[in-house]
């Protein structure tokens, strides 16, 4: 207390003091007393008022305590005297037994008498109730069969509740009620009879159907009402409960998965589009199916039975396991292809499961698939090593089929445009294109896949494809005279180079979505070189044709016959135009290398016929007309590749030119202008050699031994620089064997 009153008077000194901080707040002291004085009155009047609230309830409290302990002395006092009265009626109890026992048989009795009319009629209503069955009339006879097992189950508690342990009243029941089980049976084999139909059985007559529903509703009520009497008593009746909502759905299910698995109508060995036919039922009884109990079915069953779902649920797993069955079996190519297609694209497509009479219920995008990525993953692996396979096959056929075409008497077609051509190319394509078409109906991926394969297996056939053009080359250099189109054949073989290049552009502009996917397009490059190898060694197979036929007229140039005057060149271009009006139906990028590469090799032989030493001019008059006679020839022979390749745009000057310059050295007259004049050719043809230059002045006849050392020896010192668009041409002259040494003498 003291220390509370010491907080009292600090706390009343810091008041006064923050009251009294300045001189004039003194004269309000006597205001500043009454002030507080109302206040501590205040204070006091609500104390004494809490203090008295506090009092009034515990005089209350106590007054409760002290009437409850009456009361419970009271209610000690009397559960005394229940106690008593018990123990006094214990033998009075035991003497009523007589009664309970009568009261139960009592009981008894009246249930008897109760169901005597039925049990007497049980017989006659178990008749009538399968008469009922056997005529359809399913609700009244499932009406009389509930009266049946009504009695059964009544007179079957009234045992069980009197005397649970005796058997054999139980089962004198159970004998004479016995055929109720068989009607119910009977019954439930009938409704589902009905079921197994309902697709059918709801479009000509509904109403049987909802009876059936009415049927299984009844007896789901009849199930719930006995398990919730099984909690109070234990007791249940036999057969029950029956589930019949359970097992309606159970028949249902079994009814789709036959119907699904009904549907294949052959087999392989019968019909090879047998797969294709059997889909199709497929995709047309399902989407029916499922159109009729979206719209018909599903008003015949109450609401919360969810029956179009539930439908729709047994259909997809039916569907399910039905592929994967398919699936695992040992299918071709074109089944893996008619499987994936439908399992893939037509399932979810407007002629299924996206039909617009499905919509809103049916999400063709929700759907679960039907086959697992993994099982489509196999499939298509199994698809694409069947294709690789079959590929290789048909491009094998394809090859042996147009090899043969090769040796006929009859010349090859040509297109539109009149170029020799064979079938190959478009037999080629034309099984790509199948292939990818069909690739296309399942997926992007596989498409793409598919184009690879084509691809790759595609320069695989090329390499056999020139091997086979150069095996053809071999046999008929063994005999000229066979086969009889061997020119005709070849140029189509080239022709069909070009064909190959523009479908497989044409392909891949037509089954890619763009050029940058790199795998695809990787292979293009080898491919065009492939090609180009191709077609370049099929126009050396024809040039080298040519000049077996002018090797006997080359042989003649720069001979003494020669220079008297031989029509050898004339001969050439003869020859020459004469092909080349064959080989006008070689195809324009083809034939402009083929009339420049015969250019050239024309020279070329012209030039080594200069190499070779086979004339020695005698005089100035013979070295003035054999170089006009060059002059003339390479003119003649300018006229004849200027006419080739009249629009082809390609520079024929170059290669004759050579010839010219070769004659200019010939021609000259002073001997000490030589040196002059060889440098000259030489800076013009960087490739020519010291034997080249030795043949040429031997050729002459009129340079010395020191000459001709001279100037080989001053050439060496400074040999010239090729410049970068220079075409070497000497590099392929060989000069025989005789040496430069010998060339001088």
């Amino acid at each position: 207390m003291k220390e509370t009153d010491r907080e009292a008077v600090a706390t009343a000194v810091q008041r006064v003091a923050g009251m009294l901080q300045r001189p004039d707040q003194l004269d309000k002291v006597e205001q500043y007393r009454r002030r507080e004085a109302r206040k501590k009155a205040s204070v006091e009047a609500r104390l004494k008022a809490a203090i008295q609230s506090q009092l009034d309830g515990v005089r209350t409290g106590l007054s409760q305590l002290h009437s409850a302990l009456s009361d419970v002395k009271d209610i000690q006092r009397s559960l005394a005297d229940v106690s008593q009265d018990w123990r006094q009626s214990i033998n009075t109890i035991e003497s009523l037994k007589d009664v309970k026992d009568a009261v139960v048989r009592h009981s008894q009795l009246a249930a008897a008498v109760e169901n005597l009319k039925n049990i007497f009629s049980v017989p006659e209503i178990v008749r009538e109730t399968r008469d009922l069955i056997e005529q359809g009339a399913l609700l009244q006879a499932h009406r009389k069969l509930m009266d049946l097992e009504c009695s059964r189950d009544g007179l079957l508690h009234e045992q069980y509740r009197m005397d649970s342990g005796n058997t054999r009243d139980m089962s004198l029941i159970h004998s004479y009620f016995g055929s109720t089980q068989a009607l119910s049976d009977e019954l439930a084999k009938q409704l589902w009879m009905v079921l197994q139909r309902c697709l059918g059985t709801v479009r000509r007559d509904p109403t049987l159907l909802v009876s059936v529903v009415r049927i299984i509703e009844r007896e789901e009520k009849i199930d719930r009402r006995i398990l919730d009497r099984k909690k109070q008593t234990g007791f249940v009746p036999p057969g029950r409960p029956k589930n019949w909502k359970e097992k309606m759905f159970t028949v249902l299910d079994r009814t789709v998965t036959t119907r699904i698995e009904g549907t294949q109508a052959g087999t392989r060995e019968s019909d090879r589009m047998w797969l294709v036919r059997h889909l199709e039922i497929i995709r047309k009884y399902v989407l029916d199916d499922l159109i009729v109990a979206k719209n018909l079915m599903a008003q015949c069953f109450p609401p919360h039975y969810e029956m179009f779902s539930n439908l729709l649920r047994m259909y997809r797993q039916a569907l399910s396991t039905r592929m994967q069955e398919l699936a695992s079996e040992d299918l071709e190519a074109n089944e893996i292809v008619s499987l994936l297609t439908w399992v893939l694209n037509t399932y979810t497509s407007a002629e299924m499961m996206g039909n617009a009479e499905l919509v809103p219920e049916v999400d063709a995008s929700n759907l679960e698939p039907l086959l697992s990525p993994n099982v489509v993953s196999a499939l298509l692996d199994t698809y694409m090593s069947t294709l690789t396979s079959n590929i290789i096959a048909w491009l094998r056929k394809a090859l042996e089929t147009d090899r043969k075409d090769w040796v006929k008497e009859t010349e090859p077609e040509a297109d539109q445009d009149g170029y020799y051509q064979t079938t190959l190319p478009a037999i080629v394509f034309q099984m790509f294109e199948q292939n990818l078409q069909v690739a296309s109906q399942i997926s992007e991926d596989l498409k793409t896949k598919v184009l690879v394969l084509c691809l790759q297996q595609m320069n695989s056939f090329l390499s056999r494809y020139r091997e086979e053009a150069q095996v053809y080359k071999e046999e008929h250099l063994r005999n000229r005279q066979h086969p009889h189109c061997y020119v005709q054949y070849m140029i189509a073989v080239i022709n069909n180079c070009q064909t190959f290049k523009e479908s497989v552009v044409s392909l891949k502009r037509k089954y890619l979505k763009s050029e940058g996917e790199a795998s695809v397009s990787l292979s293009q490059p080898s491919m065009d070189g492939l090609l180009d190898a191709i077609a370049k060694e099929g126009c050396g197979s024809l040039l080298e044709e040519v000049f077996l036929d002018l090797e006997q007229h080359l042989s003649e140039l720069m001979t003494k016959k020669w220079l008297l005057g031989s029509n050898a060149v004339d001969i050439i271009c003869v020859t020459v135009e004469d092909y080349f009006n064959d080989f006008a139906k070689i195809k324009k990028p083809y034939k402009k290398r083929m009339i420049a590469e015969a250019h050239r090799r024309v020279v070329v032989e012209y030039l080594r016929a200069v190499m070779q030493k086979r004339i020695s001019f005698r005089s100035a008059d013979e070295r003035k007309e054999g170089a006009e006679r060059m002059v003339r020839e390479a003119e003649q022979l300018r006229f004849l590749f200027r006419k080739l390749a009249s629009g082809s745009g390609e520079d024929v000057d170059g290669y004759c030119d050579t010839i010219i310059a070769v004659a200019e050295v010939i021609k000259l007259t002073d001997p000490s202008l030589l040196y002059l004049e060889v440098s000259t050719l030489v800076s013009k043809y960087p490739d020519i050699r010291d034997e080249h230059i030795g043949a040429l002045l031997a050729m002459r006849g009129d340079a010395s031994r020191d000459m001709k050392q001279t100037i080989i020896e001053t050439l060496e010192q400074g040999p010239a620089q090729a410049s970068t668009d220079y075409v070497p041409i000497f590099k392929d002259i060989v000069v025989p064997s005789l040496n430069v040494a010998k060339l001088l003498k």
